[in-house]
């Protein structure tokens, strides 16, 4: 019988000797390469935390103590040792356990996570509100390197030094975030963990201070300052002291018996220390050690190899925004294009190799990049901001007040509109309609198809103002076509004439609403189908024609219903004053779990099935008014 089927709580792990952890270890690791080799997941992060995961839930007392894992990417192990073993098969299927921590799924999930950069403003909260409530615990937040050099971080670590309360940061440090990282506090962190001498010279100066006979208070001051020298002489600064964090390690992040020795430390000398460890993302999987970006996130693979299953045949919209862009480059030395630690998420790995002088990787920083977009393309360059719809919401006010107030032509490629899957409610993109068709004079563009994103972005670059180009996951349509044409601004596409039912969808709902119409008019239903192309601006004239035809229109749309296209249709509808005029919208109500996108979508019922039913049940019914339909 294996170690980890015998621990059903952290209570467990307590109990284990030396001998018996680093079994456990191997064990964890074997249990979530099977796991993500079929279910695909994020595996090199967590394989990576395997050690710290343990030694956290050795010394404290979850869930009395509070551990808050930043991003969520490395809350595998944790979700295994806190209950969640035999549930674990089902990580991050529809109904199963979710891929990051979720308030409602476990009392030791002390905080959800999905985005970066969390955890430490988190825990600062929890740590006054024990202070307030004169209550007694812990709270150890843990970021990885590349979280910790976003704005939001550092915002926390000001705040939190400034407060004397009890709190741990632990810095997990294995120099990547998904793509390398970069940035000055990369460099600095490696400093840390590989200036020569610094080690040997601190123990050099406390050995010698500990032969001195009575060396009493002064002396023991004395060496900390000794000690403080060599490090500011060795590293030239002390980031994390000046803060106001005591600061220990660095320390080996596979060596259980050192963490928790360091953890101990941290937890008995109170206030806000930070304890920084040096891991090995991928740990224990040779392929994932090898090639610890492509396993951060991946999809089932043969676990014998790491090999994934060839996708072949057409290519993603991901990689024909790559591609394009790149062509584009090459036409005008002009553009430039800036990515927020996501290079290869955001197809942009062919343009750093070939233009990496106007390649920028920002590291975890949307609000920076969007602004940072703004001075290029004033100084005279064509930026292309290349982000997920998901990462877009922290990048908000920079989009509006920095980009959109001074019409400044920033290019936005939002990645990954719409369900994105297996990643949940914290990743899908299904709220950027609503903020981006708001902001005045932002052009919002969706392709409905992978030649029209192509004519998409050719066009973005070619206005005068900022303009967003929102494209799906996943593969294209295999659509083909040698010459990528400019669309006419703002106008809708009529893709079918119909007399009893229009049909209004938007980038991957295109091909939704056409497959609906050919089984509709296989059953006497004359559906018409409309590819708005532009939600901003929405092409007004042809949804008042077409409502005016047919009397319904059904909208459906790969978002919420909340200020959606639907809602940008019902108000064309009623400025134009149109009575009679039947409008029901497809989409969803509110956050969507985790799943397969397509069982997520027939669930939610925006697919063709739900079309085709609503129409043929009420085809002859006519009515006034406006029906949501989740």
């Amino acid at each position: 019988m294996r170690l980890l089927d015998q621990i059903n709580s952290p209570r467990d792990l307590r109990a284990l000797h030396a001998e018996e952890v680093r079994q456990l270890a191997d064990e964890i690791r074997d249990e979530m390469i099977s796991v993500v080799s079929k279910n695909g997941g994020h595996l090199a992060s967590n394989l990576g935390v395997v050690e710290l995961t343990i030694a956290l839930h050795r010394v404290f007392d979850a869930p009395h103590d509070k551990i808050i894992w930043d991003v969520g990417h490395q809350s595998y192990v944790h979700k295994l040792l806190t209950g969640r073993r035999e549930q674990f098969a089902s990580l991050r299927c529809h109904n199963g356990l979710s891929g990051f921590p979720r308030l409602e799924e476990s009392a030791y999930d002390a905080f959800g996570a999905g985005h970066s950069s969390t955890s430490i403003s988190a825990a600062v909260g929890y740590a006054q509100a024990r202070d307030l409530q004169g209550e007694n615990y812990s709270v150890a937040a843990v970021i990885g390197d590349g979280s910790i050099g976003s704005g939001m971080a550092y915002e926390a670590l000001n705040h939190a030094g400034s407060l004397d309360s009890d709190l741990i940061v632990v810095l997990n440090d294995n120099e990547m975030s998904i793509s390398k990282n970069v940035g000055a506090m990369a460099s600095y962190l490696n400093r840390i963990r590989t200036v020569p001498g610094y080690k040997r010279k601190k123990k050099a100066v406390k050995n010698r201070m500990s032969q001195i006979p009575l060396v009493g208070r002064l002396m023991a001051s004395v060496t900390k300052k000794i000690k403080d020298g060599i490090k500011f002489w060795i590293l030239g600064e002390r980031l994390f002291e000046e803060l106001g964090f005591a600061y220990l390690g660095p320390v080996n992040g596979h060596d259980i018996g050192k963490l928790e020795e360091l953890l101990r430390r941290a937890r008995q000398r109170g206030g806000p220390v930070l304890v920084h460890i040096t891991t090995q993302k991928g740990k224990g999987y040779e392929p994932a050690e090898r090639n610890p970006d492509i396993f951060h996130g991946i999809g089932p693979f043969d676990r014998s190899n790491g090999s994934a299953a060839a996708k072949k045949g057409v290519p993603t919209y991901t990689q024909v925004f790559g591609q394009t862009l790149c062509e584009l480059a090459k036409e005008d030395a002009r553009v430039v294009a800036i990515t927020a630690a996501m290079c290869g998420g955001t197809g942009l790995d062919e343009f750093k190799r070939l233009y990496p002088e106007r390649f920028f990787d920002v590291g975890i920083a949307e609000p920076h990049a969007v602004t940072f977009a703004a001075g290029l393309a004033l100084g005279g360059m064509k930026p292309v901001v290349a982000i997920y719809s998901t990462f877009c919401q922290r990048a908000f006010d920079q989009i509006l007040h920095d980009v959109c107030l001074q019409k400044i032509p920033v290019v936005f490629a939002v990645d990954r509109a719409g369900l994105v899957g297996e990643d949940g409610c914290t990743h899908h993109g299904i709220f950027d309609i609503g903020f981006f068709r708001m902001m005045p004079g932002l052009p919002v563009m969706a392709p409905a198809d992978e030649v029209e994103l192509a004519r998409m972005l050719s066009d973005a670059l070619a206005m005068e103002g900022p303009v967003v180009v929102r494209y799906p996951r996943g593969q294209g349509l295999g659509v083909k076509e040698d010459d990528v044409r400019p669309l006419e601004f703002g106008r809708a596409e009529l893709c079918r004439k119909g007399t009893d039912v229009t049909l209004i969808g938007c980038g991957a709902t295109v091909a939704v609403c056409r497959r609906a119409a050919e089984e509709l008019i296989r059953m006497g239903i004359s559906a018409g189908v409309i590819n708005l192309r532009y939600l901003n601006p929405l092409d007004a004239a042809m949804v008042v024609a077409q409502a005016k035809l047919t009397g319904r229109l059904i909208t459906v749309e790969d978002h919420v219903l909340m200020a959606g296209m639907g809602s940008a249709v019902a108000e064309v509808i009623a400025d134009a004053g149109l009575e009679g005029v039947r409008l029901e919208r497809l989409g969803y109500q509110g956050f969507v779990q985790h799943g397969a996108t397509d069982v997520l979508q027939r669930e939610e019922g925006v697919c063709v099935e739900r079309v085709v039913r609503l129409c043929a049940s009420e085809t002859q019914e006519k009515g006034l008014g406006v029906r949501r339909r989740g």
